[in-house]
């Protein structure tokens, strides 16, 4: 009944051994032949399975029908840019980190690397600090990731990470470049730049020389700039968030202009961290990417079921297909759970996997009936509930959640609730806690001892995603409410008595967490809106601002503003009739509408519900969180590099950050009083 992995061990390592040593376009039966040389073990779909991996996995670029171009044939001569810190200048030293990205070979980590100077490689010596100071050096991996990194970096390390995993530990060591005699010797100053280029993309060596600050004009790294800029938005536009934030980085500079894989250039983090204005590090549920500054990921529409693997089972293919996206070795620690807990049924484990809503042909639930049955038999022969006290209640705790999230991510899916109420990224959350813990239950599902190390980690991360899970949920409980109280009223007729009716919206600034829930009355026009949004923002309405309306049969969320009908309600550019439009209007527009203002602020207006309110009470605000950037900032990219500086900035940097923001400005603060006391002072004209 156990569908056997096609590809063996040998097989699998020669795919990656040719990859690691490509240095030029490649045909698929190349590699092919490759595979099979090392390893003639026979297999009918080994080429296919072959393909659909470097396509899946994204292994490789694509670069013709059946030819591809290796990441080490790609990225091994293109230079690029290291710019040390003052940090790093005052220790003397260079932390390795992410400043390779994307031009490492991705099976290596940064402490693997080895660097050469004049021929010479650079010595090693290790540095301490705590884990807040050397998470910057590890943030383009993805912030979340930067812990890991470290962790993994010595075994020191390792352990005290495990030890508390919901604190950091005091002090880390980490492996750093020993560069006090080059930096001497080279004069090296702040601004100064080292260009790096590849020796061994298979063992990570790279070669470093000195780039003088002013040795390359501020027009040619404009030109750098510009390509950069480019190559991301093309990321962006064909892979979407992708799967890691090096993929991303490794896209643009495939798909962008040759002059982004050129110097003179800015290193990434000069870019990312300072130069743009159009890329920013966006939340992408619990995890986060690269994408468009001041606007939200588009969430998923259901559980990712993108990542089957090309070599399925005949049980991983009939569960895609009714998207639960796991694989047979969880289904088997799902069976292994139903020995520990002396319940073994074969009806009851299907129960946990599938939730009864979900139908199933007959001979797909007859297959897995027999599959459970049959592994059920197999592990009972062997299993000791005493050897597995260790793992066992771990791995009951892992398959309660991932059951409970399967079950809430499929009644989400054939609920009548339109997505667009539900809380950010839902389905990204669901998706990333679903594959966490159906990792933790294939880690779980051996009968193999793992250390104690292990498991207190496991159960950590294991209580950290069943947190994550209960504040998801109870978001979603909320809006499910929200969003069948708004249904009902909608369908209430207008009251003949005079009662007045008020709607419950939330305004949001996009790209920051910040946002104000307020009840409104539904006779409010746009018009209104500005002059409510400018007063719970603290803004002067001195900026230009136009509405966008979403048309839900033109467009959907990931087409921006194109094709959206723009309501421009700025007397100065138009004092048509469409700005008398009101929120009672706009009631059916369930997933909301936008408000521009200026050049760099997007704000997003949900209307939540309808209620019964009293006569003419004016707009109030009734939750709330963060405090409003000014209005002059230049955007949320800008806004948060001052914060930043703010929070982490030497003396003169935190001076300057001060200035921007104003004397009175206190971060993270909303105080709803003050708040609703501007929104008193507001008079207008209500229609009748």
């Amino acid at each position: 009944m156990c569908h056997n992995k096609e590809m063996t061990m040998d097989q699998e390592d020669a795919l990656y051994e040719f990859l690691e040593l490509s240095n030029s376009a490649f045909e698929i039966e190349e590699l092919i032949t490759h595979v099979k040389n090392a390893d003639p073990h026979k297999y009918l779909r080994l080429a296919e399975e072959i393909e659909a991996l470097i396509n899946f996995r994204k292994l490789a670029f694509k670069a013709g029908a059946s030819s591809y171009l290796s990441r080490h044939a790609f990225f091994y001569p293109i230079p690029f840019v290291i710019s040390p810190t003052r940090l790093e200048l005052i220790n003397g030293i260079l932390i390795p980190g992410h400043r390779c990205v994307p031009f490492a070979n991705g099976n290596l980590l940064p402490h693997d690397y080895s660097f050469f100077w004049n021929g010479e490689q650079i010595p090693f010596t290790s540095s301490e600090g705590s884990p807040e100071e050397f998470y910057p050096y590890y943030n383009i991996f993805g912030e979340e990731y930067a812990p890991q990194y470290l962790a993994r970096d010595n075994s020191e390390n390792e352990a005290a990470f495990f030890s508390d995993p919901y604190e950091d530990p005091a002090e880390v060591s980490i492996k750093t470049l020993e560069m006090r005699k080059i930096y001497m010797e080279s004069s090296f100053i702040p601004g100064d730049r080292f260009l790096a280029r590849t020796l061994d993309w298979k063992t990570g060596k790279f070669l470093l020389e000195k780039i003088s600050k002013d040795e390359w004009k501020p027009n040619e790294l404009n030109d750098w700039f510009r390509a950069a800029e480019e190559g991301m938005e093309r990321s962006f536009s064909l892979l979407g968030a992708g799967t890691c934030t090096e993929e991303q980085l490794a896209y643009a500079y495939w798909h962008g202009s040759k002059r982004m894989r050129e110097v003179p250039a800015y290193s990434l983090e000069e870019y990312l961290y300072e130069k743009s204005d159009i890329v920013e590090i966006a939340p992408y549920g619990i995890e986060t990417r690269f994408w468009y500054a001041g606007r939200d990921i588009p969430d998923l529409k259901e559980l990712d079921n993108d990542n089957k693997r090309p070599d399925s089972t005949s049980m991983e293919f009939i569960l895609h297909g009714i998207n639960i996206p796991i694989s047979e070795f969880t289904v088997q620690a799902y069976i292994r759970d139903s020995l520990f807990r002396e319940d073994g049924d074969c009806e009851l484990i299907i129960s946990r996997i599938i939730p009864a809503n979900i139908s199933m042909e007959e001979h797909e639930w007859k297959f897995l009936f027999e599959y459970t049955g049959y592994i059920l038999e197999e592990f009972r022969k062997t299993y000791n509930r005493f050897a597995d006290r260790h793992k066992g209640p771990i791995r009951s705790r892992a398959a309660d959640l991932h059951t409970a999230v399967i079950d809430l991510a499929l009644r989400l899916k054939k609920s009548d609730i339109d997505s667009s109420w539900l809380p950010r990224h839902t389905f990204i959350i669901l998706s990333q806690i679903q594959m966490h813990s159906a990792g933790a239950l294939e880690d779980l599902g051996s009968p193999d001892s793992s250390s104690p190390d292990e498991l207190d980690a496991l159960d950590g991360s294991l209580d950290s995603m069943v947190e994550t899970y209960e504040d998801i949920k109870e978001l979603i409980d909320e809006s499910m409410n929200n969003y069948r109280r708004n249904s009902f009223s909608i369908l209430l007729p207008d009251d003949e008595t005079g009662m007045e009716y008020e709607k419950m919206i939330q305004i949001s600034i996009g790209g920051l967490d910040v946002w104000r829930r307020l009840l409104v009355p539904e006779d409010y026009t746009l018009d209104n809106m500005h002059h409510i949004i400018q007063a719970v923002f603290e803004w002067k309405g001195s900026q230009n601002h136009n509405f966008i309306l979403k048309d839900s049969e033109l467009v959907t969320e990931e087409d921006d503003y194109n094709g959206l009908h723009i309501v421009k309600s700025d007397p100065a550019i138009n004092t048509g009739m469409e700005s008398s439009l009101s929120l009672k209007d706009l009631a059916a527009n369930k997933t909301g509408f936008y408000y521009k203002y200026g050049d760099h602020w997007s704000i997003r207006i949900m209307i939540l519900s309808r209620q019964e309110g009293p006569i003419g009470k004016p707009a109030r605000c009734v939750a709330g969180a963060g405090s409003a950037p000014p209005e002059f900032i230049g955007g949320p990219v800008r806004y948060k590099r001052i914060l930043s500086a703010l929070e982490k900035g030497n003396d003169l940097e935190r001076s300057g950050a001060r200035q921007e923001l104003g004397r009175d400005f206190v971060h993270g603060d909303f105080d709803m009083e003050t708040c609703n006391s501007r929104l008193k002072k507001i008079s207008f004209n209500r229609m009748i």
